[in-house]
């Protein structure tokens, strides 16, 4: 992940330029970097955190997640993993984005190992020395301010919260790891009876959904009564993202079309986070893709919209490829 930084020429030359009482016209256009990652780097700058100064790691690893739990400790229920997503790591003060895939462990004590109950300082210590072993450091720790955590969003708050646990009233412990190959991040929050611990490394988002022409769409109807649409929304949000709306539009051509066809478009999600979440996510996946057809000129009375959450796999949510599948739009004809 890029971070901006501001050479000190740079802002030699922009005061000079100020004296001068010079303007120059600059392009909406020019160089807009992606809003996570221009927040990331205003942070970075203003927390002084500046991750090119960090040793790069030339340990050996494993696999993702990486990090195993200590003995006498297991994830409560199933950990999630989010092939892409986005999470505020707590660094030296101050809020720090990063992208890529993440894995959420909620850490409870196996009572079968006989342990006496739940020891902050043994986990805490045993996932520093797994960090230190691959070649990282502590880059930040204390509790995240209410008016911080207050700004996050569902995509956060709900999305991620396997991992995220009390962080609202618990302290945050951050390590990160520097690699070549994407940045490793981890995050431990803890109360006296549990922990949340949050895995992430940076990588950049890969495009998977592919367009269906309409006379694909038209095909696929006729043979099945529906067609699952991979759309590619925000990551635990509704909105439907720029690379989607051309398979958009092909739905509308598909309907301009076909002028007496009437579609039920339905919302899935995988089984990430919790029932009522996902149904929540699921509706507003489909209602969203309904309000896009209806600015087309779509009649309303041609559509409607539902969601189903995790209710209505296709695939095993045990991969990641399943889940994949799972998070879908389908149109079913009426």
């Amino acid at each position: 992940m890029t971070k901006l930084m501001i050479a000190p020429l740079s802002v030699a030359l922009l005061l000079v330029l100020s004296a001068c009482n010079k303007q120059e016209a600059v392009s909406e256009t020019a160089a807009v970097a992606p809003q996570a990652s221009a927040e990331t780097a205003d942070e970075a700058v203003a927390s002084g955190f500046d991750i090119n100064s960090l040793p790069v790691s030339t340990a050996t690893l494993g696999d993702f997640p990486y990090i195993s739990l200590p003995a006498g400790y297991k994830a409560n229920g199933q950990p999630e993993t989010k092939t892409f997503a986005r999470f505020p790591f707590w660094v030296q003060g101050s809020e720090y984005w990063v992208e890529g895939k993440f894995h959420l462990i909620n850490i409870h004590l196996d009572r079968a190992s006989g342990a006496p109950g739940y020891a902050q300082l043994e986990v805490e210590r045993s996932i520093e020395g797994l960090v230190k072993q691959m070649g990282g450091v502590q880059v930040g720790e204390g509790k995240i301010p209410a008016e911080v955590s207050g700004q996050w969003g569902e995509e956060i708050k709900l999305g991620m919260m396997m991992g995220l646990g009390d962080v609202y009233n618990q302290p945050v412990k951050t390590w990160v790891v520097r690699r070549p190959e994407g940045n490793i991040w981890v995050q431990l929050v803890q109360d006296s009876a549990q922990g949340w611990l949050t895995i992430g490394q940076e990588k950049g988002f890969e495009q998977t959904a592919q367009l269906l022409p309409a006379s694909a769409l038209k095909q696929q109807m006729d043979a099945d009564g529906k067609v699952a649409l991979q759309v590619n929304f925000a990551t635990d949000k509704t909105d439907v993202l720029p690379e989607s709306l051309p398979q958009i539009e092909q739905v509308a051509t598909l309907l301009n079309d076909n002028p007496d066809l009437q579609l039920a478009i339905h919302g899935h999600t995988d089984n990430s986070g919790d029932a009522a979440y996902n149904q929540t996510l699921s509706e507003g996946r489909a209602q969203a893709v309904m309000k896009l057809l209806l600015a087309k000129g779509i009649a309303d009375s041609r559509l409607s919209a539902q969601g189903f959450g995790d209710s209505q796999p296709v695939a095993d949510n045990a991969t990641e490829a399943g889940k994949a599948k799972n998070r879908r739009v389908e149109l079913v004809k009426r």
